[in-house]
């Protein structure tokens, strides 16, 4: 089956819970985005809450950020 939806997969699929107490939202050099916890300092970058094309080049999905 193919599901064709301009929705974003977590609405259409649900994840557990636990998942989106990892993550929260964090305003880093003027940029909003969702972040998921993995070690103690480090961060993973879920989403980027901009519309502007340049701030994805700066952050993108997957990137390692620190908080120290």
């Amino acid at each position: 089956m193919i599901l064709y939806t301009i929705m974003p997969e977590q609405l259409v699929y649900p994840m557990d819970h636990t998942e989106f107490a990892r993550q929260k939202i964090v305003h880093v050099d003027g940029i909003d985005m969702v972040v998921e916890m993995g070690n103690e300092n480090d961060y993973s970058v879920v989403r980027v809450l901009s519309t502007n094309p340049q701030h994805f080049l700066q952050y993108e999905p997957g990137q390692k950020i620190s908080f120290s």
